[in-house]
């Protein structure tokens, strides 16, 4: 056994009772834990290190920090280097690795655009004057009911106020050309039976009848592409995982909704939860793959609650498990919390952080078709290009390719918040106009001065784009961006070079700073338009500088994020919505 340093600091028996637990638990649910234990290519301290993550939770939970005892119990207790764990830990917004001077819960406030024009500072600071722990933080993925809360709990729960009041943002209800919406607010989402009496695992049972290939050559011939930004053809991401036989094969669903102005993964699960179970057995029964993971962002405790209860009650009735409804093929799923970082959507990000690494991005090629999760062939996806296959499995491509464009099939689930009467989620054939889902959210509620596309990552359009087809190819012609799906709407009361700052400061905060264009990059545009802010106007110069950063950010960053930190930015500069030049 190497020297793996452990220091003098002692765990507290409650530290080491709730790792332990973690330790005998995780891992457990899902009927192939020798699978892992002999994966190739693992050396032998790594083997059970992916629930590092989960021990790093019940730390934080049980003393509401990361003690150095505990890290070091339950580094001990993984044969993890504690330096190694003190890096995982301090990668994230929701661990925390100072001994906090007041004990007890720990209240989120979101300070992003949706919940900067809501009043979020005035929430914060009369939460504060209750006498709460306040954190101001990131995007909580609550837009549609701004200002968002989310509460972290000692000893106890982590809750969302508005879980318990709060009616469902989704105002399509009865609408009969819904396709990913239909049950929502019809299903009782904690019932497996009301799934079933709704139509519920009908796709499973035909995928099993079709056969693996005939599933993914469906999906390819839908047309159907992943709906969190990237737009990558589904059907040819799952037929690269499944002609990688010989190794295990692994299929993940993100659910790591982390962009601001994004909420439509979070309502989909907290409401049509067994709708995203049944899709990722079709998943992992046309690749090949007999390990599901749901990755899901650790703000959302009403949906990770759900989606696990979904689980069990599919396990219980032979929906999972090891002869997947007498088809002679096995499959599960386990469910791993993220702990806040916006790195962690990206695809590479989150395998890393899963396997209880920092979330930072892997350098492509190779691929996650042929090394994903551990090294071994992934297919991930997000839960709304998930739900899609269901639509595609029981009415076939053809019909399914009748609604939508040639290039751009099927429907689109939007997230519309800001200033319109109605906020929250809307499901739209794509070639749906800009100006049409606005008055589907019942109208802007005062006059149009901007609308960001895409959410953080996207960029603002003008009043005068209200005719845009929300396609992928008319929005790219445009210059903008469908994203993950954000439409936030700004009146003309709205100081946009506050947005603006705001916006350059998330992408500064959440820059896991692997590579140097987008770790310097993020930090000199910020502070070029917090520059900006001071002046009231951008020198040529500046101007020049920052076309010349977003160039480098785009050409040399090693994922996503530095590709689009500068997108919202350069919008706003070009529509003339924050400082003019001199």
């Amino acid at each position: 056994m190497p020297d793996l340093s452990f220091t003098d600091d002692v765990a507290s028996a409650g530290e080491k009772a709730v790792v332990d637990e973690v330790l005998a638990v995780a891992g457990t649910a899902v009927i192939f834990e020798t699978d892992r234990l002999i994966r190739a290519g693992l050396a032998r301290r790594n083997e059970r290190r992916d629930l590092l993550l989960p021990a790093l939770h019940a730390l934080q939970k049980e003393s509401g920090w990361i003690s150095p005892g505990g890290l070091n119990y339950a580094c001990d207790q993984l044969q993890v280097p504690p330096a190694e764990g003190y890096g995982v830990a301090s990668f994230y917004e929701l661990f925390r690795m100072e001994e906090p001077e007041h004990e007890g819960d720990v209240v989120h406030v979101c300070i992003d655009a949706a919940c900067q024009v809501a009043g979020n500072e005035e929430l914060a600071q009369r939460l504060e004057a209750e006498g709460n722990h306040v954190h101001r933080g990131p995007c909580l993925g609550q837009c549609e009911r701004a200002p968002a809360v989310f509460i972290q709990g000692l000893r106890k729960p982590d809750s969302v106020p508005a879980d318990a009041d709060n009616p469902l943002a989704f105002h399509q209800q009865g609408d009969p050309s819904l396709r990913l919406l239909h049950r929502l607010g019809v299903v009782d989402p904690t019932s497996l039976g009301s799934y079933l009496e709704n139509g519920g695992y009908k796709a499973l049972a035909k995928a099993v009848e079709m056969g693996a290939d005939a599933v993914i050559a469906a999906v390819r011939d839908s047309g159907l592409s992943g709906r969190g930004g990237a737009a990558f053809p589904t059907g040819i991401k799952w037929r690269g995982v499944a002609d990688e036989t010989g190794r295990p094969r692994h299929v993940v669903a993100n659910c790591d909704e982390s962009e601001p102005g994004t909420f439509k993964d979070r309502i989909l699960m907290e409401n049509d939860p067994f709708s995203v179970i049944e899709s990722l057995i079709i998943a992992g029964l046309a690749t090949g793959a007999e390990r599901g993971w749901i990755y899901i962002r650790g703000e959302y405790p009403l949906a990770t609650e759900r989606l696990q209860n979904a689980i069990d009650q599919s396990r219980q009735s032979g929906y999972l498990g090891d002869d997947v409804i007498r088809s002679g093929k096995r499959f599960d799923i386990e469910i791993r919390r993220g702990a806040g970082a916006y790195i962690c959507g990206e695809e590479t990000a989150l395998f890393n952080s899963l396997e209880g690494f920092r979330g930072e991005p892997r350098n492509k090629p190779p691929f996650p078709t042929t090394h994903g999760l551990f090294g071994e062939p992934t297919s991930i996806n997000n839960p709304e290009t998930l739900v899609n296959v269901l639509d595609i499995v029981v009415r076939g491509a053809d019909v399914y390719r009748e609604t939508g464009t040639e290039r751009s099939p099927g429907t689109k689930l939007f997230c519309v918040s800001g200033h319109v009467a109605n906020t929250g989620i809307y499901e739209v054939p794509f070639g749906t106009t800009l100006g049409e889902l606005i008055d589907l959210a019942g109208g802007a509620t005062g006059e149009i001065q901007a609308v960001l596309m895409g959410g953080a990552a996207g960029s603002f359009v003008g009043p005068d784009a209200m005719d845009l087809p929300l396609t992928l190819e008319a929005t790219r012609e445009a210059g903008t961006t469908l994203g993950s799906g954000v439409v936030m709407v700004f009146d003309t009361s709205v100081n946009m070079t506050e947005i603006v700052v705001r916006i350059t400061e998330f992408f500064r905060g959440e820059s896991c700073g692997q590579c140097v264009p987008c770790r310097v990059g993020v930090v000199r545009q910020h502070e070029t338009v917090v520059e900006l802010t001071q002046k009231g106007t951008l020198e040529p110069v500046k101007a020049q500088l920052i076309d010349d950063m977003a160039m480098a950010m785009a050409d040399a960053s090693i994922c996503g994020l530095g590709h689009t930190a500068a997108g919202a930015l350069q919008s706003a500069l070009r529509l003339g919505l924050i400082g003019g030049s001199q």
